[in-house]
Parts: structure tokens; C-alpha cells; sequence
């Protein structure tokens, strides 16, 4: 078994590191390269950073402030966020991020998948989900532009349509989960990882130690991403992993 991943997320929003409650109410954490540069020395395994207003302005990732921050880190890097064409990503990649994180974009235009992985490689491509439960369906909806536009979509279909389409991984956030600190969305995403083959970063909720053994457990996560707790210092990415290796998961 793969070892579990613990992946800081830096959501930046003119320049700056923002979190907020179910998407909303966003309140400042701080400048995305020192963040980036001090989850690297604390052990994180990985960096996401999503720049979540860029597709609701229709502008192209801040390549500057990418660029600063994977000079500063020498773990994986995944960038999203206004990433609509292939060049895109392909100046993402030479501003040093690792791995491209589509989400409105993939689905305006599926072949976008298909494009990136045959282009960069599967492994480059991580198609993002926002998933709200829809009560009338009895099953989660898609939502895009940062959560703001609910899709019509069904999130289970749309997982198993960008594993077909060659995505190398899902980003999969709950958006009932989001910012609350109650606890990972164990039954999404366990229904997203009984159904693709390629990894799972559970994304959402996530406010103690014990929640992120949970995700691994009972949710069946390959990685288990988190932004508050980290930001705000309420616990540090080595207090997780202690915690995780002393309940028998294998970290890095």
C-alpha cells in the first residue's frame, strides 16, 4: 500500500492565502511563498495551490507568484485555477508546478483531460470536484467557478468520466464539509474511491488530528488535504503524521 499523503492547500485570492466557511467568508492567512516555504521544512508531502478567483474574473493563474513559490520548495507542486488550454499548462509546468489541477474548465470542455494527459502524462493531471449533496437527487451535484455555479452535474458520473478521460488523479472537495472542521466527507469520498482506480485527495473538513485517519480508514483517501488548521496553526503536519503512524497508517 501506497503511503498516505498530508497536502497543505494554499487557495489564493489577489495575491494572498484566503480560507473561509462552505466557500465563503474569506478571511486572510497569509503570503502564499512563505507559506509554501514553511509546509516544506515541516514535513508536508505535497503543495496545492489554487488560485479560486480566476476562472469567475476569466484571467490566466498568477505565473509570478507560481513561479516565487516553487523556487522556494523542493516537494511536489500542484497548481490550478484559470487553466482553460493546453498552453496554460504548459506555462504552469515552466513556472515549476508538478502537477495541473483543472476543475470549471474540464468541464466545459472534457477533451481538455485527454489533451493534458497525452501532452504532460496522466500523472499531471488532477481534475479538481467540487461536490455539494443535492436532497432531491439522493447524490452529490458538481459545482465550478469556486463553488459558485451548481452544474446539473452528478459527481459520481463525472468522477468515473475523467478517470476514462485520463486523469491521473481527483482533487474531490466537499463543499458541505468545507471550512467547518466537523470532519472529512467520509461517505463522498468513499463512493469516489469504491468507484475509480487513481488516487483520491479527500479535501474539506478536516479540524482534528483523528479526522485524517478516518479519511484513510473509512473513507479509503489516498491523501487527505487541509487548509484552516494548517494556516492558523492549530496543529502542525507532524502532529498529523504522529498521529496517523501511532493508529498504524503508513506515512511518509
Amino acid at each position: 500500500m501506497l503511503a498516505k499523503r498530508i497536502i497543505p492547500c494554499l487557495d489564493v485570492k489577489d495575491g494572498r492565502v484566503v480560507k473561509g466557511v462552505n466557500f465563503v467568508n474569506l478571511r486572510d492567512a497569509g503570503d502564499p511563498v512563505e507559506l509554501a516555504s514553511l509546509y516544506d521544512q515541516e514535513g508536508a508531502d505535497e503543495l496545492v495551490f489554487l488560485d479560486i478567483s480566476a476562472s469567475v474574473e476569466g484571467r490566466a493563474t498568477m505565473i509570478e507568484v507560481v513561479r516565487r513559490t516553487a523556487g522556494e520548495i523542493t516537494i511536489p507542486f500542484t497548481v490550478g485555477g484559470g487553466i482553460g488550454h493546453v498552453d496554460d499548462m504548459k506555462r504552469i509546468l515552466r513556472a515549476g508546478a508538478d502537477k495541473i489541477g483543472i476543475n470549471t474548465a474540464a468541464l466545459r470542455n472534457p477533451e481538455l483531460v485527454s489533451e493534458g494527459a497525452r501532452k504532460f502524462g496522466s500523472q499531471c493531471i488532477v481534475v479538481a470536484i467540487d461536490a455539494k449533496f443535492n436532497e432531491a437527487w439522493g447524490e452529490w451535484e458538481v459545482y465550478t467557478h469556486g463553488g459558485r455555479n451548481a452544474t446539473g452535474i452528478k459527481a459520481l458520473a463525472w468522477v468515473k468520466q475523467a478517470e476514462e478521460l485520463g486523469a491521473g488523479e481527483i482533487l474531490l472537495t466537499s463543499m458541505d464539509a468545507d471550512g467547518t472542521k466537523d470532519g472529512f466527507d467520509v461517505r463522498l469520498t468513499r463512493a469516489v474511491s469504491d468507484l475509480v482506480s487513481i488516487p483520491v485527495i479527500a479535501s474539506g473538513g478536516a479540524g482534528r488530528v483523528e479526522h485524517f485517519d478516518q479519511i484513510f480508514k473509512e473513507g479509503l483517501a489516498d491523501a487527505g488535504l487541509a487548509a484552516t488548521i494548517f494556516h492558523y496553526k492549530e496543529m502542525t503536519i507532524g502532529e498529523v503524521k504522529a498521529d496517523l503512524r501511532s493508529k498504524g497508517v503508513e506515512v511518509r
